[in-house]
């Protein structure tokens, strides 16, 4: 038995913050963020909203979505980068926030960044392969914000990241044609110091310190040239996989939900695939990089828009910090 997506849903903070409010803090220009990465805006959360809480907000539509009450779900992976907490994870609060923690269900997080959702889909995938829980709710969500250097110093990739979170629920699929198809994922740690956040670190004592963050090692770094270069080689590389396992072509495929990380790498693998532009969405321009909760925020809002039929076939593909990258063909 396979697992099909249930409902979705996604929230983002209220706060808006644009390319213009950025001139204000650093040294940098509307032109410059649209042209190298098409982000016109982000959402930024307000003091004191952590990761767990946007979760319980798309959850909760996800819920209502799939006509499902929380006291039903088996299961929580929690897909993050910025839990709340150095430890415990966001899957437990996330629980609690949805009234459902006394249950003592199995709720865990995974980290690996921007491939994040493809990771839990695919382990809540096996779950219900094998028939270990029935609803499984995957969770992609992040609180970059207050973990970016808002100075000049760190504009680079302080531009790029917003807040936010999408939410999924896996279930049962009684038609073996209908349903996540396959899931491909993969890795290569010699890189991973080229996207990366170094503390805290459990290398030193303490895990993090004033003198960590005055040299900007609490702040995310990337060599941006690098990530790029790989990202439009290795995105193809899993879709072309995932193609050939399924017997299919890129023409086949009727939606396309790429990370949304940079949409200038978007573009270069559309074009490297052949894609026809209007199936190929996006909302980089009004949401910025949401990390683990990039394309499970993009799913839901392209399911609302009705733009997805029953028996479509939708393809799903992203790269990130790790590296890791990944490929999911999901049959509506």
């Amino acid at each position: 038995m396979g697992a099909r997506i249930l409902g979705t849903g996604h929230h983002v903070p209220e706060r808006v913050v644009t390319n213009h409010d950025l001139e204000q803090i650093m040294d940098t220009s509307d032109e410059w963020i649209r042209q190298r990465t098409g982000i016109e805006q982000r959402r930024w959360v307000v003091p004191g909203t952590g990761t767990a809480e946007l979760a319980s907000h798309a959850a909760r539509k996800a819920l209502e979505a799939a006509q499902l009450d929380p006291e039903e779900i088996d299961c929580i992976v929690f897909a993050t980068l910025s839990a709340d907490y150095f430890f415990p994870g966001s899957g437990v609060l996330l629980a609690r926030e949805l009234g459902i923690a006394e249950r003592g269900i199995p709720a865990f997080d995974i980290r690996n960044q921007c491939t994040g959702y493809l990771y839990a889909l695919q382990v809540a995938d096996a779950f219900i392969r094998q028939g270990i829980y029935r609803r499984v709710l995957v969770a992609g969500a992040e609180v970059h914000s207050t973990g970016l250097d808002h100075t000049t110093r760190g504009r680079d990739v302080t531009v790029l990241f917003g807040d936010g979170a999408g939410v999924t629920i896996l279930g049962p699929s009684e038609d073996p044609e209908r349903g996540i198809l396959g899931i491909y994922l993969h890795s290569d740690g010699r890189f991973a110091e080229k996207l990366m956040i170094e503390a805290p670190t459990s290398r030193e004592q303490p895990h993090i310190s004033q003198p960590m963050i005055e040299a900007g090692r609490a702040y995310p770094s990337m060599d941006g040239r690098f990530v790029f270069k790989n990202a439009v080689r290795r995105m193809p590389e899993v879709v072309h996989e995932a193609l050939a396992d399924q017997g299919l072509r890129p023409q086949d495929v009727d939606h396309w939900i790429f990370h949304q990380a940079n949409l200038r790498i978007n573009e270069m693998v559309a074009r490297q695939l052949e894609l026809p532009p209007e199936r190929c969405y996006r909302n980089i321009h009004k949401y910025g990089n949401l990390s683990a909760g990039a394309m499970p925020a993009l799913l839901d809002e392209v399911v609302r828009e009705g733009r997805i039929a029953p028996g479509d076939l939708i393809c799903m593909a992203g790269f990130g910090s790790g590296f890791t990258w990944g490929s999911a063909l999901i049959r509506w």
